[in-house]
């Protein structure tokens, strides 16, 4: 006896449909499963910023050239009575500048790694930025008399990769959750208004004091007094890091500072660079 089943038309089409469906997502799956940005603790990953009910932020600089600015910024810091800062130091500039190092060191404030060669690092291959990281370290440790355990890449630049290997070498990578913009030279208003309005607890604020910025030495008295007139305190990204374990943010290989950037940020930073 022969069977014949009559399947119905709107059934098949559904259940062709899922199956397309389902075979497209693991497609798309396979084709990504490198870039998968799913966070999990044993992936290494930058810091923004500090999950915390603390009212705490932590400023940082970053110093690449120039001798004119940090002896200012350093004045403002202590006028306010600002004890707690981090500074990210790029290594031929400390090699170039040791007394404002010392000044720096002698202050109290933290000294983080800035690495050596001012260069996107992502674009470098793994020994290179190997040789970037540990270079910078020896010249800060001699310089200091400390081993820096944070690292800012230049530009805030990194890949996978770059996260890897610094944390093989027991560095933490930092970035920012606010840019005060000071780079761009916006104005002494505008400054003190994206830090003050974005500033938030646990947030990890980034200045500069090369001498590429003109306007932070006199937007930083400001920014330490409304901040601290809405009950913040300052303390370093160590100290910030102690507060409770940190936020982490996962990247995509080949990508850079841009995508970790606002767009409206992005789009100047494309036609500025920092």
């Amino acid at each position: 006896m022969n069977f014949f089943y009559v399947l119905n038309g709107r059934k098949l089409k559904r259940n062709f449909l899922l199956v397309l469906a389902l075979v497209f997502s693991v497609g798309v799956i396979y084709a990504e499963r490198d870039n998968i940005t799913v966070f999990s603790p044993q992936q290494p990953a930058a810091i923004y910023s500090v999950p915390t009910d603390k009212k705490v932020v932590a400023l940082t600089f970053d110093i690449s050239w120039g001798d004119k600015r940090t002896e200012p910024i350093l004045k403002v810091l202590k006028d306010k009575g600002v004890t707690q800062a981090t500074f990210f130091l790029s290594s031929p500039w400390s090699q170039s500048h040791p007394d404002i190092v010392k000044d720096i060191v002698n202050d109290g404030f933290e000294i983080g790694s800035h690495g050596h060669k001012h260069d996107n690092y992502s674009k470098l291959s793994d020994e290179e930025i190997r040789t970037q990281i540990t270079t910078a370290h020896t010249i800060l440790t001699d310089l200091t008399g400390k081993q820096p355990n944070l690292i800012r890449l230049p530009n805030g630049d990194f890949d996978k990769r770059v996260l890897r290997i610094a944390e093989e070498l027991n560095y933490k990578v930092i970035q920012w959750d606010t840019d005060s913009m000071d780079w761009l030279n916006i104005g002494t208003d505008k400054i003190i208004n994206r830090v003050v309005s974005r500033a938030h607890n646990g947030d990890i604020i980034l200045m500069h004091a090369s001498d590429s910025v003109k306007q932070t030495h006199e937007a930083l008295p400001v920014i330490i007094d409304e901040l601290r007139a809405k009950g913040y305190e300052f303390v370093t990204v160590s100290e910030l890091i102690n507060q409770t374990e940190s936020e982490g943010r996962a990247v995509q290989d080949k990508t850079t500072s841009l995508t970790m950037l606002g767009l409206d940020d992005a789009v100047a930073a494309a036609d500025t660079g920092y």
